[in-house]
């Protein structure tokens, strides 16, 4: 299907160290999708923030620019679009 994003990672019940992008350009906003069953929260160590990251979250930052994460969670299955 046509999409503006060069590629899709799916990551299935990982966590997500802290990182920033490689493959992205500075001036770009990268889309991170949640799905599944999870409790899961989504870091952005660069700004000190939390955000709850349920199943239905979307999320767009600098992914390049910006370092996150998701750290272990409690229960549910997590499946993350990024």
């Amino acid at each position: 299907w046509p999409s503006i994003y060069v590629g899709i990672d799916v990551i299935v019940n990982q966590e997500t160290l802290p990182h920033c992008d490689q493959g992205s350009a500075p001036s770009l906003l990268d889309l991170v999708v949640s799905l599944g069953t999870h409790d899961a929260q989504f870091h952005i160590l660069d700004l000190g923030t939390i955000f709850g990251y349920h199943p239905g979250t979307m999320i767009y930052l600098a992914g390049k620019l910006l370092s996150h994460s998701v750290p272990k969670w409690e229960k549910g299955e997590r499946i993350a679009l990024a």
